[in-house]
Formats: structure tokens, C-alpha cells, sequence
């Protein structure tokens, strides 16, 4: 189950960035080359709206679930100026409460936003018409993923030790 949680996000995230290029690239070729060449021949226009709304879910997905991805592979910034000079015993609490304020962070961002996708599923977007709820899922399912990577890193620090072995990108 672990494995699953740490690849599948990864595997999406994946697929989010190479999805998003697409449909960037899309609207583009749409906008530039396909509409002149509508207008040339006297046609209806191609429709394009949708690329923005499209891109825009597909980057609120990447945002969130990159952003747990990060706190799972310990990626984010982090400014050790003072406490290298503590104690290991005081270096593993203060990085358990970090991870544990990481925690609750993502906790309290997977409830808001849960409470803010059952408020706007009824609402719909303008071009396509999908529900407003699939934004706030996002935050949804990345706070939860926030907190999972969160709680393992604490595993971590006790059973590994402080300083995590890093095992991603600074």
C-alpha cells in the first residue's frame, strides 16, 4: 500500500506535466495557426476556450499532489542555521514537530477544501461545464497525501535517525 502512495502520485504527476504541455500546445496551435486560417477560408472559428480550464485543473492537480510529493521526498527549503549545533535527541523533536505542523497543515488544507468541493460541485464551469468541485478535490487529495508523507517522515526520523538520509533533490 505504501509503494502505491509513493509511486501512483508520481506516475500522475508525471502524466499531469506532460498532459498540460499538450494541451498547452494545443491551444497555441489553435489560436495562432488554426484561427488565421479559419478566418482565410471564411469559416466558423475552432473553439478553443476550453484549453484555459483544462490547463488550469491539470495544474492545480500538479500543485497539490506535487506539493506532497515534496514533503515526502523532503524537497521543500529548509534553513538549518542554528540547530546543527543541538543535541541529536532536541534535533529529532524539533524535526518531529515540524513534520507534525506539516501534518495538521495539510490536514486542515484536506478539510477546508473537502467542505469547499461539496460547496461548489453544484457550480459549473463556463466553457466545458465540469463541476468546481474537481479544483478543490485536488487540494483535497493532496492535503491527505501531505499528511501520509508527513507521519512517514516522522517514522523516519525514529527509526532512521536525524538527519534523514535524503533520498530527492535539494
Amino acid at each position: 500500500m505504501k509503494r502505491l502512495v509513493t509511486a501512483g502520485p508520481k506516475f500522475i504527476v508525471g502524466f499531469l506535466v506532460l498532459f498540460a504541455i499538450a494541451v498547452m500546445l494545443c491551444g497555441v496551435f489553435l489560436r495562432y495557426i488554426m484561427l488565421p486560417i479559419t478566418d482565410w477560408i471564411d469559416v466558423d472559428p475552432i473553439n478553443f476556450f476550453w484549453v484555459e480550464e483544462v490547463g488550469e485543473l491539470a495544474l492545480t492537480w500538479l500543485v497539490m499532489i506535487g506539493a506532497a510529493l515534496g514533503v515526502g521526498e523532503h524537497s521543500h527549503f529548509s534553513l538549518n542555521v542554528f540547530t546543527h549545533r543541538l543535541s541529536e535527541k532536541t534535533q529529532r523533536r524539533m524535526a518531529t514537530f515540524n513534520q507534525l505542523v506539516i501534518a495538521g497543515f495539510g490536514g486542515l488544507v484536506a478539510w477546508i477544501c473537502f467542505k469547499l468541493t461539496i460547496l461548489n460541485s453544484s457550480l459549473s464551469s463556463p466553457a466545458l461545464e465540469i463541476s468546481l468541485g474537481l479544483f478543490y478535490v485536488s487540494a483535497t487529495v493532496g492535503g491527505i497525501l501531505m499528511v501520509f508523507h508527513a507521519g512517514n517522515n516522522v517514522r523516519q526520523i525514529h527509526t532512521q535517525g536525524y538527519p534523514i538520509n535524503h533520498t530527492g533533490g535539494h
